[in-house]
């Protein structure tokens, strides 16, 4: 049996682009408008991104209904698809999430406001490959070989990753206004 992180960074490994889409900064540094910007539009900036990947996830949990539901043919070129233009969306998220985080563990001198950008780097990361192997488990090639209990961890880990961001994202905000 697979154990689950190896199969999660089978799922990752086997989409194209979506190791970089939550890893770690890429050498060059992005253009970034908000580099003088008030902590507090930082924390806006951050909230707008979490709000772009959950697009992204709808996004991907539609594409891939849409591909459960293509029957018998199952349309994966399209759902391929998707999940490449899905990937860039995370791809341009993490890289903006991770030079707002340079900047609050640099030149703004915010430890813990960093520390909260880092953690929820990696739990989107974590959310993202769970997300990923669930689906790859619900692949209709591998429905035969399905395993219910493990399936529901995951949809169970995926609740608690994403009521682990909300926190997250609270106490950004919070810690935030006090560093003001």
């Amino acid at each position: 049996m697979i154990t689950t992180e190896a199969a999660a960074e089978s799922a990752i490994s086997a989409v194209p682009g979506a190791a970089e889409a939550v890893g770690a900064p890429e050498s060059e540094e992005p253009a970034w408008p908000w580099k003088d910007a008030p902590l507090g539009t930082l924390v806006q900036r951050i909230h707008q991104l979490q709000a772009e990947r959950a697009r992204a996830f709808r996004r991907l949990e539609e594409g891939h209904l849409q591909y459960l539901c293509s029957r018998p043919n199952h349309d994966f070129p399209r759902y391929r698809n998707t999940v490449h233009e899905v990937t860039q969306v995370f791809a341009a998220a993490s890289r903006e999430v991770l030079a707002v985080e340079a900047e609050l563990a640099g030149p703004r001198a915010q430890p813990l406001l960093a520390s909260h950008v880092r953690n929820l780097q990696e739990l989107e990361q974590t959310r993202l490959a769970t997300v990923a192997l669930l689906q790859l488990m619900g692949a209709p090639e591998l429905m035969e070989q399905e395993d219910t209990a493990q399936m529901d961890q995951l949809k169970m880990k995926v609740i608690k990753t994403m009521e682990a961001i909300s926190e997250v994202l609270q106490d950004l905000r919070f810690d935030a206004e006090s560093a003001e």
